[in-house]
């Protein structure tokens, strides 16, 4: 009788569950883009936000890629996946996505921070817009990283 060799489905790669998420590289990636997206909306929020409609973008993309990349942890860890593929290719346009949000949520916030340089309430506000800028910066690459990292695997 001739064997038959391995399927298409166990030469792909397993989703991780658990603990196990924490140690796979592309899905280790999201415990820091949440942790650095927190910082992007603590920082900006604690500033005197002189142009609310750049800001304003700058919150609602942060605050927003933090709550969803928390859920779609949760997911991985709780194991909701049932190693499906089609969790491979929602991760990936979801980081993909993200990462075109957040790169234009840094460059408004890179705009800010040239903005707020001069402004009235003196270099704290500055430190803390450019901290946001950096952390802004920050979390697009690792969204980016996320994306590509989940695409070539």
């Amino acid at each position: 009788m001739a064997s038959v060799g391995p399927s298409a489905a166990s030469t792909q790669p397993a989703l991780p569950s658990g603990p196990a998420v924490f140690k796979t590289i592309p899905y280790a990636f999201i415990l820091p883009e949440i942790l650095c997206g927190t910082w992007v909306w603590i920082l900006v929020a604690a500033t005197s936000v002189s142009l609310p409609l750049l800001q304003g973008w700058v919150m609602y993309v942060s605050l927003t890629s933090c709550l969803i990349s928390l859920l779609l942890l949760l997911s991985y860890i709780l194991g909701f996946h049932m190693n499906s593929e089609n969790w491979k290719v929602l991760d990936s346009l979801y980081h993909g996505t993200t990462a075109i949000l957040y790169m234009s949520a840094a460059v408004l916030q890179a705009n800010a921070t040239i903005n707020s340089e001069h402004d009235i309430n003196g270099p704290l506000n500055y430190q803390l817009n450019s901290a946001a800028s950096f952390f802004a910066f920050l979390t697009t690459f690792l969204y980016i990283l996320h994306a590509f990292s989940i695409y070539y695997q």
